[in-house]
């Protein structure tokens, strides 16, 4: 089981936290691949912790659904297959589509302001080809709605599906450029939200993820032909 080398050892205060994000990096960004069985002692001593906290913070990891855990047998990192594109978009895309019809009433003028700022980086990442950076601001673009709508439950959630939906990216295309139609479709979602329009709003959100959905598949399928 390749890890880095040279790791910043964890304190013990809340050493599961530090575990349990510092696993889901590795998920998420395919350190640890689809169904690679992990070793509870090799991973404690690669951290520097005992192997209690990585325990508990691989049970947390199961209920997410980044690993599956045979207690007794092995743990492996969840395996990924096409079906799930839209069995992580579609709960996402409803989601979404509720914030942005809850924070109509809530939007201000400052954070429709802060909106328009973070789809300029976001445009500007697409333009100069910066993936990472795109996939980011994009997650912050949304995030800030979420936090506006004021709905602890949505942002949670959320906050879940993106992490699901970065290892898919990060597995299936490792540098995946969202469309220079995002940017657009941000720019719509902002002016429904400027002139309180939930319905324009749920539209243009709902638009801005059911169009990747169907790229991701698209791509998806084509690749899977060329291995054919």
């Amino acid at each position: 089981m390749p890890l880095p080398p040279n790791l910043r050892k964890v304190e013990r205060t809340s050493a599961k936290n530090k575990v349990l994000q510092q696993l889901q990096t590795w998920i998420i960004d395919g350190t640890l691949q689809p169904g690679e069985k992990i070793l509870d002692t090799e991973l404690a001593d690669a951290i520097g912790v005992s192997r209690t906290p990585v325990r508990e913070a691989l049970q947390i990891l199961e209920l997410q659904g980044f690993v599956e855990m045979q207690p007794g047998v092995e743990t492996r990192v969840t395996k990924l297959a096409p079906e799930d594109v839209p069995n992580i978009y579609r709960p996402l895309i409803a989601l979404e589509a509720l914030a942005a019809e809850l924070v109509v009433p809530k939007i201000t003028d400052a954070v429709l302001d802060e909106l328009t700022e973070l789809n300029r980086q976001f445009s500007e990442a697409i333009e100069t080809s910066q993936s990472y950076a795109a996939m980011e601001l994009d997650e912050a673009f949304h995030k800030l709605i979420h936090e506006t709508a004021g709905n602890t439950y949505i942002s949670s959630f959320t906050s879940l599906l993106h992490m699901h939906l970065r290892r898919l990216k990060f597995v299936f295309f490792q540098h995946f450029l969202p469309a220079r139609t995002s940017v657009e479709e941000h720019r719509l979602l902002i002016q429904a939200l400027r002139d309180k329009n939930a319905a324009a709003a749920v539209e243009a959100m709902t638009q801005n993820w059911l169009r990747p959905m169907h790229e991701v598949a698209r791509q998806l399928e084509k690749a899977n032909k060329g291995d054919d």
